[in-house]
């Protein structure tokens, strides 16, 4: 009996340790397969490249923010449809995180406190100017104080000239035109119409606001000294519900034309509320036509309204055509019809600027981005690398009803679009810096 026990008991330890043995062998074969490629679809994908938009998403000019966001993700989209950018150890994707601001300054500020909490390499800001120099005094002390953990800071519309003179930094690069290179190529369209006797100057109470009604008295003083300022007036931003009053004086004040900076629904109302009125006017406008303003002006803008940027729906060419039919596609809601190339050329000038420098690192990437060249079929760009000013062409378009001859393209389904009335070469926007940066 006690034979039989320890032969039976040094059978079950043998069993024992050949079970042991076997699943052993299955966990070995079984993590190994799980590391192959083909069982996880592919090489384990890298860590995104993280952009953080600091902006408006909420209240009067959520509007704008949203649009941005658009913008962005569509050009991200392309990016990453080429497998994102090339790094050293691979390509990595990029990927847009939103923090809304409510357009504040101390909102903007613990946004970006959050955003290098998570270390985001790449801040990316513009519908507002006291915004964007906040940022950049506070982007300059954390870069000095955090070195291991610094940010660069892309500026799609902030346009107050002080950002590339007095207060540039090699921490900001700006894609838009500076208020003073928008209201040069409006002056000069200004300084050939025969017609413009008395101008109304209106815009938002803040920096920027300011800025536009100081360039445009200093420069039609030296193109125009014979057109008479019939009126200044500046507005609380995003306040104002009914502009009626403002139209009055403007009414009473004889002007023949309006020079406006208002942008989002300030614009929208106030072109509304002139077209209430019955008023027939020039309005030189740095954004009229977006959001909403060309159905508010409607028949009463034919001809009149007037607008500048880096570049319009009808602009022209088969390869700009089908840049706004992508974008259309994408976004079919005649809301949604708000579109930025300037936007699309950062985040293709951030790509490339990432994969030459091949690090995401702050100061390596603004090295790369210095002096650097966007081209494509329709639009030529340079990073000016004495201010960090993008320095490209501009257009001024005149707004007319959709299938006239060159508006092929209404906005935000309004039948209303614009046409091209002046090109400026790039060469012809650059405007003198003052800046002094302290390059790293």
């Amino acid at each position: 009996m006690l034979i039989l026990k320890k032969s039976y008991s040094r059978l079950a330890m043998f069993a024992a340790l050949l079970l042991s043995t076997n699943l052993a062998m299955n966990l070995t074969t079984a993590l190994a397969a799980a590391q192959t490629p083909q069982a996880n679809g592919g090489a384990k994908a890298l860590p995104p490249v993280r952009i953080g938009m600091i902006d408006g998403l909420s209240g009067a000019f959520s509007n704008a923010g949203e649009a941005v966001q658009r913008n962005l993700q569509i050009a991200i989209d392309r990016v990453n449809a080429r497998g994102g950018v090339r790094l050293p150890d691979g390509q990595h994707k990029l990927v847009l995180s939103s923090f809304d601001n409510k357009q504040g300054v101390e909102e903007s500020l613990t946004a970006l406190k959050h955003l290098t909490d998570q270390h985001i390499p790449f801040v990316v800001q513009g519908n507002s100017s006291a915004v964007a120099l906040a940022l950049v005094d506070a982007i300059n002390k954390h870069n000095q104080r955090t070195p291991d953990n610094r940010v660069l800071f892309f500026n799609y519309s902030a346009v107050d000239p002080v950002l590339t003179n007095e207060k540039c930094s090699y921490w900001h690069f700006r894609f838009d035109a500076s208020a003073d290179m928008r209201m040069h190529v409006l002056t000069e369209v200004i300084k050939d119409d025969s017609r413009a006797k008395k101008i109304y100057l209106i815009g938002q109470d803040y920096s920027f606001g300011r800025q536009v009604a100081r360039s445009a008295r200093n420069m039609l003083a030296e193109k125009r000294p014979d057109i008479s300022i019939v009126g200044d007036d500046l507005h609380p931003i995003g306040k104002i519900k009914d502009f009626a009053p403002y139209v009055a004086k403007i009414k009473a004040n004889g002007a023949d034309a309006v020079i406006t900076g208002n942008w989002g629904n300030d614009l929208s109302l106030l072109v509304k509320a002139a077209k209430d009125a019955g008023m027939v006017l020039k309005f030189y406008t740095f954004y009229g036509n977006g959001l909403g303003a060309p159905a508010a002006i409607a028949d009463a803008g034919i001809g009149r309204v007037r607008a500048v940027a880096e570049w319009h729906p009808n602009a022209g060419g088969t390869d700009s055509d089908a840049f706004y039919s992508q974008f259309r596609q994408r976004y079919p809601d005649p809301r949604d019809d708000y579109v930025h190339l300037r936007m699309q050329v950062m985040i293709e000038m951030l790509a490339s600027a990432i994969e030459k420098a091949r690090s995401t690192e702050a100061a390596a990437v603004a090295r790369a981005m210095e002096g650097a060249q966007y081209k494509n079929a329709f639009h030529n760009a340079l990073m000016r690398a004495e201010d960090h000013q993008l320095i490209q062409p501009l257009y001024v378009s005149v707004m007319q009803k959709k299938g006239e001859s060159g508006v092929r393209f209404d906005n935000e389904g309004s039948g209303y679009g614009f046409k091209t009335e002046r090109y400026f070469d790039a060469r012809l926007t650059a405007l003198p810096t003052s800046c002094k940066m302290t390059r790293m």
